[in-house]
This record gives C-alpha cells, structure tokens and sequence, in this order.
C-alpha cells in the first residue's frame, strides 16, 4: 500500500502529472505541457514580453531599428548575453521548423490562420487571445498570455499588477490630467492613431481622454488615419505628441494650419525621441516602463497650456521666449 500512496503523492506535486495548460485564443485552442525551452517569436513585439518575463528566446522576428538582434535599450539588460537567431520578413515556415521551438508565441505577429495551422505541426503555437486582431492586444493581454504558455502566470500577475500601480500614481499624482484629451499623432502628414492603438491607449493609461473627432473620421481603420492639411480640428487637443521627425521643425512647418491651433498657442505638443517613439510602438512592460521615464516631464510640461513652459526638445511657439 506504500508504493501505491507514493505514487498518489507524486502525482499531485510533479509537472509531469499535471494538466496540460490550455490557451484559449482567436484560432482555438493551444495546449502546453511542462515549461518551454526553445522559444521563438514571430510576434514583431513579443520577444520583449519574453524578456521581461525573464525568457530569452532562441530566435526573434525584426521589426525595424539599428540594435543588434532587433533588441532596444530598454530590453537589453534583460537580454544580457544571449545571442537569439534573427527573423526576417515573413513569416518563414522551413526556418522556424529547423530551428526546433517547443513554443512559438504570435501575438502581434499578423499570423494567417494557415501560418498557424502549418505552425501549430511544428509546436504548440500562440496566436492573439480570443477577440482580437492582429495588432489590437493590450499589452496586459499578451502579458497574461505568455504568462499563461510559459508556466509563469504568478510573474506575469506581478509584472501587470507592478506597472498597472505606477500608472495608477502618476494619474493620483496628475489629477489635472483626467478627462483631457490627448493624441499621438506624426508629422508633415498629420497622421493620427485611433483610441485603439498602443500608442493612444498608453495616453488613456495616465488618465487622458482619445478625442471621439478622430475615431469618427470617415476612413478611418482600426488603428490610424491621415488628416487632410485643412483639417486640424480633431487633433486640436490638450495634448499632442509627435512622434519622431528627423526634421521636427520643418515637419511642422509643413503643418499649414498648425499655428492656428490652440495646442501651438498654448504650447500644448512635446515631440517623441527617436526612442521613446519606438518605446510607444512596441507597448510591452519593459518599453512602457522607459516610456514612462521619459514621457511624463515632457507631459508635465505641455499639459500646463502656459506657452512660456518651454518643452525639452520641442521648438517654442512664437513669441513665447
């Protein structure tokens, strides 16, 4: 009778015994026994939840940048010396297969369903959560998710609940802030994002509103849409944020309207470092976290409306000085 409670125990407190983890996702259903090791990404951004979840993968897909292994600043501490496999372009079925992944993660990735039947024959394949599009994952969903597939939901819970707390206090900290409107938008062409976008999400993390004017516009898809040159109303917020120009001024300039807006009266707009606007994009805890560090003085400095409040790296509104 001793062998057979020993067994009985053993089978309570061995991974080998437990129930295969079940990620329920746009696609069906993925089940993962034990703790992967080969991991591959093909999700643009996915490699830097892996990091913060202190998971290096085998191989990574390139999004755009000039850091080796696609990795930015402020994910390569986590990466430390590990030397991933880099993916280009598509999707590569034949590279991936010969790179022996025992889980491919593809939130964010633009996976066909096709890509993940023929992926899903190589390893246990995660494509975005039940829900969403391609490209509309919160960056607490594919955190949760990836939490879920790697057998660290505790961590995952820890990294969400940690970042969650320090949006919660810069709001508490800004009570000014709440309800504004605020948009991210890119210049000459005035491109602006959606309230669905990452980038326009973050804005709603610290309390700001995403102006309804935008979401209305005829045209517009999911995520972003182009204004026409005679039509700065709807970005006419509280606060905008340029993403990177290499020419900022002659970018603006470009704008024909822009200074009769109120936010270029008041002094209302801060441009995004080359960086920070990458940080934006990629919307994972570790590039959230450099963003805040770098985005909330600059914030700080727009939102008071007083056009003598000069705006680190940001061209003053004429007359201001």
């Amino acid at each position: 009778m001793r062998w057979m409670f020993g067994i009985l125990m053993l089978a309570l407190v061995s991974p080998a015994w437990a129930e295969p983890r079940k990620i329920t996702h746009r696609y069906g259903v993925t089940e993962i026994d034990g703790t992967p090791q080969r991991v591959v990404s093909v999700s643009l951004i996915g490699h830097d939840f892996l990091l913060a979840l202190g998971v290096k993968p085998v191989a990574l897909r390139y999004w755009y940048g000039p850091h080796e292994f696609g990795v930015w600043p402020w994910a390569q501490e986590a990466l430390g010396d590990a030397e991933p496999s880099v993916l280009y372009g598509d999707i590569d079925i034949e590279r991936i297969a010969l790179l022996e992944p025992d889980l491919i993660v593809g939130q964010w990735s633009g996976m066909s369903e096709a890509e993940y039947n023929l992926l899903s024959q190589i390893a246990p394949t995660v494509p975005p959560a039940a829900g969403e599009t391609d490209y509309s994952s919160s960056w607490q969903v594919m955190t949760r998710q990836l939490g879920l597939a790697l057998g660290k939901e505790d961590q995952a819970h820890a990294v969400i609940s940690d970042l969650e707390d320090r949006f919660a206090a810069i709001r508490a900290a800004h009570p000014e802030w709440q309800g504004q409107s605020a948009v991210v938008a890119w210049p000459p062409r005035i491109g602006v994002f959606t309230s669905l976008d990452l980038r326009s999400r973050f804005l709603q993390d610290l309390g700001f509103a995403a102006p309804q004017a935008v979401d209305d516009l005829p045209g517009s898809n999911a995520f972003y849409i182009t204004l026409p040159q005679e039509n700065v109303a709807p970005i006419d917020t509280d606060v905008i944020v340029w993403v990177f120009a290499a020419n900022l001024e002659e970018a603006l300039d470009n704008i024909i309207l822009r200074k009769t807006m109120r936010a270029y009266r008041e002094g209302r707009e801060l441009h995004a470092s080359y960086d920070l606007t990458a940080a934006l994009a990629h919307s994972s805890p570790l590039s959230l976290t450099y963003a805040l560090d770098q985005i909330v003085p600059l914030i700080e400095q727009a939102a008071d409306g007083d056009p003598l409040t000069p705006v680190d790296g940001f061209p003053q509104p004429e007359g201001s000085e």
